[in-house]
């Protein structure tokens, strides 16, 4: 099992339940040590360590194949100024080219009946009213670089919250071109764990919202509100149904590759219009593959 974003939040609890997994190894790619399974050095901030990443992944496990990739790390910025080394903005860096790019590099060592979970947000969708700026388009270039995009929002806020947002209907996209490519070989998911507070997600964020974030995450503050907004969810409940899809104990309907997290239970809805598009999955899949420097 290969995986981002389990050294903190709710995904250091499912990749803790991911390690006590019956004949379970689990590798963590992560900038600190992780404190479940192997640690391999990982910063997807720069494409070249996504690389190298991977290629020690193939080495470490040699004719094993990957039974299991979850893409679970992602980053929300107060703005979308942020850029890469590679000359992308930061969030649609982090949370879709770098995990896009990895998974292509393991596609070829990926078992037959692998599963592979990308963790994405109810903010790609606008009927969710979650607050944020919705996605405007899933188009890769401007989103790599939106300085080149005439209809983005000149209040910084605003536009890093349609990074976030664009960024994770990017996640539903690619869960669905992976399905459609891999046919019933692999079991996709787009995993929604929902609004799931106390977590590293708003360490970037400006100080009232981080101490607001830190707050709400206590089960007190929590479990009043949770009555009234069925998308808001604990760690314990996140972490363990993110196992639960990493380990094959949940599975997707027919014809589905969207879950959503709704008062603790794991639910299968469609995704947003835009994500729903054929199309525009192809279009982003090929577009990312030119920004990666990979053939479509």
């Amino acid at each position: 099992m290969v995986m981002t974003g389990g050294t903190s939040g709710f995904g250091a609890i499912a990749a803790e339940r991911l390690t006590l997994a019956r004949d379970a190894r689990l590798i963590l790619g992560a900038r600190r040590p992780a404190p479940a399974g192997e640690s391999i050095p990982l910063d997807l901030t720069e494409l070249d360590s996504v690389r190298a990443f991977a290629t020690s992944v193939r080495e470490r496990l040699g004719d094993t194949p990957v039974d299991t990739l979850v893409l679970n790390a992602g980053v929300i910025l107060p703005e979308a100024t942020g850029r890469t080394v590679d000359g992308f903005e930061t969030t649609f860096a982090v949370n879709h080219l770098a995990h896009y790019l990895l998974l292509r590099l393991l596609l070829p060592v990926l078992a037959d009946s692998a599963v592979v979970v990308l963790t994405t947000s109810g903010t790609h969708d606008p009927a969710i009213n979650a607050g944020l700026a919705p996605p405007r388009h899933a188009d890769a270039e401007l989103l790599a670089h939106p300085d080149r995009d005439r209809g983005r929002d000149p209040r910084p806020s605003k536009a890093g919250q349609h990074a976030y947002t664009a960024s994770k209907l990017c996640a539903v996209l690619t869960a669905r071109s992976l399905s459609e490519r891999r046919d019933d070989r692999t079991t996709v998911v787009a995993y929604d764990p929902g609004q799931v507070f106390g977590t590293g997600l708003a360490k970037d964020l400006p100080f009232p919202m981080r101490t607001a974030w830190s707050l709400l995450g206590i089960s007190l503050l929590r479990r009043p509100l949770s009555r009234l907004n069925p998308h808001l969810n604990s760690r314990t409940a996140a972490g363990n149904t993110l196992a639960d899809l990493a380990l094959g104990l949940a599975t997707p309907p027919n014809g589905h590759t969207y879950a959503s997290l709704r008062r603790a239970r794991l639910t299968w809805p469609d995704p947003s219009e835009l994500a729903r598009s054929d199309e525009l999955a192809q279009a982003l899949w090929n577009d990312s593959a030119r920004l990666v420097g990979l053939s479509d």
